[in-house]
């Protein structure tokens, strides 16, 4: 499932066709995604103008001048594609339609943005965009990484008292925005905490370095265009870089970069934790 840094990267990607420009015409071609596209979405979204191209933790969202903003998951599969005008104003041809272009936005200026989804694991709606906090995929969601509301103080008083292992509390959503198993693992393994330790029972000086080292690890992911694992693309189709920096995420039995001990995999919570049993304690 893309996390932060791949949702960022592919909202980076759409800004120069989107932000700003008129939906000349909405194609969709199917009725439902994950769950059912909303009624009437090709009308809804055709003629209106992308004011804004947000994230939220794993969710893109379009705000619109019809006081609707289309939101964008794109579950394990899918990707947001731009073909026309590329970043430079280089001109390109469109590529010929695909089985799963799902949903297809031709964007004034001449760019086309196309939704392709071979297992429809990705989701698409519109949402009231004054609304938004409450709609179900939203409602609840903890604070964004880089955001001012994402501090030391407020991560120590979140975790305080919590029995839940470290890793489980980062990968909560109602605690942080955003963070997945592939960064929440890079982020503990820099932290040296073990991923097993009770939240609550780690220092609270521990806990507060957590933050600069969450930032440090989106940001650096984000920069190198997140991690090609599985699916994931770029918006230009282009692949992310971040797992030729992974210290420990699926380098089991390979040699800590830091002090050659062999990484260790263990499962928690159905999902695989990849960490250093020397460095991190």
């Amino acid at each position: 499932m893309p996390e932060l840094p791949e949702v960022e990267t592919v909202r980076r990607g759409l800004l120069p066709a989107m932000e700003g420009r008129l939906i000349v015409q909405a194609e969709v071609n199917r009725p439902d995604l994950r769950w059912p596209l909303p009624e009437n979405m090709a009308e809804r979204l055709t003629g209106a103008r992308v004011v804004q191209l947000r994230r939220r933790s794993k969710y893109i969202l379009a705000d619109l001048d019809r006081g609707e903003s289309l939101l964008i998951h794109l579950g394990m599969s899918g990707r947001m594609l731009v073909s026309g005008v590329m970043l430079g104003g280089f001109h390109l041809d469109h590529p010929a339609p695909q089985k799963h272009d799902h949903v297809v936005l031709h964007m004034e200026g001449g760019a086309r943005v196309t939704f392709n989804d071979a297992r429809r694991f990705g989701a698409m709606d519109l949402v009231r965009t004054d609304r938004e906090e409450a709609y179900w995929l939203l409602a609840g969601l903890g604070p964004e990484p880089f955001g001012n509301d994402f501090h030391e103080d407020y991560l120590v008083a979140r975790l305080k008292g919590r029995a839940t292992p470290i890793k489980a509390a980062l990968l909560d959503q109602r605690v942080v925005a955003g963070l997945g198993n592939i960064y929440v693992s890079e982020v503990l393994f820099r932290a040296g905490i073990d991923p097993r330790r009770q939240a609550g029972k780690i220092a609270a000086k521990r806990v507060a370095g957590l933050v600069p080292i969450i930032r440090e690890v989106l940001a650096e992911a984000i920069e190198a265009g997140g991690s090609s694992l599985r699916d994931h693309r770029q918006a230009d189709g282009e692949l992310g870089y971040f797992q030729h920096s992974f210290r420990v995420y699926d380098r089991e039995d390979e040699p800590c970069v830091t002090c050659a001990t062999p990484i260790r995999r263990i499962v928690q919570s159905g999902r695989s934790s990849f960490f250093c049993p020397a460095c991190q304690r």
